[in-house]
């Protein structure tokens, strides 16, 4: 059954949204949180495991040196303060997948906390952007659960399911939780800061790069935590979860669906009900989990097997000057060294081809071509063919190549697209494509004068039209042109050869 709703704009007349995020990055460190086992995403199942992330009697867990620098460098990009002593807790809870009942967690001693993130927006005015504030509460480490598989029924969830497995293979991955601070201000624009907050994390992670962030794999996961409260009020409402929104445009839609249904509940008199809830991609809606535990139903207690955690000051400061360039910082740099429109930096932004157009840049392809590869016809196909553009057989050293080819004089874009299918199609580099398909513009002056001579006896009407001065009637030309020589012709070439010839 669909929950009711109300609009959307109905819903903002007459409450305020409150958000909170809890984000979970997934680190990419080589071995687990507290053993050995290795991290490899897709592994067959149970086949990476031992009897420390088992929870096996006996097994005593060891902590990863570098998952703790990943978790310090984040914080620090974050405007974090570090702890310089903290420890690990049990969260003591009960799921299948979590094989020792507890989650080793970090609680009220977390090694990064009392920071914050400014986030871009498109400004209201429609011109230019203006930043948001989000505040960090805390940025802690912890181990991830197993996976449950739900055989059976239509959802893939457990309600329907004929029987559940579960893969032990992700139990004991290091995670780095990124808590905020209640969002306040945010208004009928909650949901397009929630997706900008989420998208400017995962693009600081990646920066920094501690993870691979592929949210499709679980790499960040985000629970959206959102509550209303009448306009003017200042007591914050009940809050729902809704749990492991893997996708930012899922995570615009979680928060504005959540924003209608809680005001529709209100409107009837009801109340809020604090509760976990799961996103349907497909519908667009959410359904109701389990109800939402408070801190002390986890029964916090600090982790004996563990030592505390003390990073030196010396060290947090060689960590601090690792730090990468900043996400936003690094996109005005590069948008204004390439010469790009700010629609144009849009399209490569949503593309996420920036670090694909700056390698191509190195390897000598100018701004505007490596752009025009990687955002149109790469950026086309992998939209229908549901990929990102890096999946392709096409390098940055290939799209250099192709520019050089189009810069060269040796193809024309029709050529280059036609070379850039062969090299997709893995039939080698754009030369050794464009060798073996036989393409390569006419070089000899006297076969392209020849063509242009006869398509213009053979069209005298649109002849006529040109020497009357209407220039855009030689498009017709330039096409019979390139026609007749199979498409081979430079239409610059013969642009110019057709306007001397009926003009002057």
């Amino acid at each position: 059954m669909t929950d009711a709703v109300v609009d959307y704009d109905e819903a903002l007349a007459t409450y305020d949204p409150v958000m909170g995020f809890e984000v979970h990055v997934e680190l990419n460190t080589a071995t687990k949180m507290f053993c050995g086992c290795a991290t490899v995403f897709g592994a067959e199942p149970n086949s990476h495991t031992c009897p420390t992330c088992l929870g096996l009697p006996g097994a005593l867990p060891v902590v990863n040196h570098q998952a703790v620098e990943s978790a310090i460098r984040l914080g620090l990009a974050l405007n974090c303060s570090i702890a310089d002593w903290c420890r690990f807790a049990r969260k003591n809870y009960f799921y299948p997948d979590m094989p020792k009942n507890f989650q080793t967690s970090q609680y009220d001693e977390p090694i990064c906390f009392e920071g914050y993130l400014d986030v871009e927006v498109p400004a209201a005015s429609g011109k230019g952007t203006e930043t948001f504030r989000v505040e960090i509460e805390r940025a802690h480490m912890e181990e991830d659960t197993g996976k449950s598989l739900h055989v059976g029924g239509a959802t893939g969830r457990i309600q329907g399911a004929e029987y559940s497995l579960v893969d032990f293979n992700r139990a004991g991955i290091p995670l780095i939780e990124i808590v905020t601070k209640p969002i306040e201000g945010a208004g009928d624009r909650a949901p397009e800061i929630a997706r900008a907050y989420v998208a400017t994390l995962r693009d600081l992670v990646k920066a920094l790069d501690i993870s691979d962030v592929k949210m499709e794999q679980g790499s960040v996961r985000c629970d959206a935590n959102v509550s209303l409260r009448p306009k003017g009020a200042e007591k914050l409402g009940t809050r729902t979860e809704t749990k492991n929104v893997n996708s930012l445009r899922s995570i615009e839609r979680a928060v504005r669906y959540e924003i209608s249904r809680q005001a529709a509940i209100l409107e009837e008199g009801g109340s809020i009900l604090q509760e976990t809830r799961h996103w349907h991609e497909d519908t667009g809606v959410t359904t109701s989990g389990r109800p939402k535990s408070d801190a002390d139903d986890y029964r916090y207690f600090p982790e004996p097997d563990l030592v505390p955690v003390a990073p030196p000051a010396d060290r947090v400061e060689q960590l601090r000057s690792t730090l990468p360039e900043p996400p936003a910082q690094r996109r005005k740099r590069l948008q204004s060294d390439w010469g790009y429109s700010d629609l144009e930096m849009r399209d490569v932004i949503n593309a996420g081809a920036i670090d694909l157009i700056e390698a191509s840049v190195a390897e000598g392809a100018t701004p505007a071509g490596a752009r025009k590869w990687w955002t149109g016809e790469l950026a086309r196909r992998a939209n229908v063919e549901e990929k990102s553009v890096d999946e392709f057989n096409v390098t940055p050293a290939y799209v250099a190549e192709l520019d050089g080819l189009v810069k060269g004089g040796r193809l024309n874009d029709s050529m280059a697209r036609q070379v850039l299918e062969g090299v997709i199609d893995g039939e080698g580099s754009p030369t050794a494509v464009a060798d073996a398909r036989g393409l390569e513009l006419v070089q000899d002056d006297g076969a392209l004068e020849a063509a242009v001579d006869k398509v213009i006896a053979a069209n005298e009407p649109i002849a006529a039209k040109v020497r009357d001065g209407k220039l855009n009637a030689a498009g017709a030309l330039i096409g019979q042109v390139m026609k007749e020589l199979n498409g081979q012709a430079d239409a610059a070439k013969a642009r110019e050869l057709i306007l001397s010839k009926l003009t002057s």
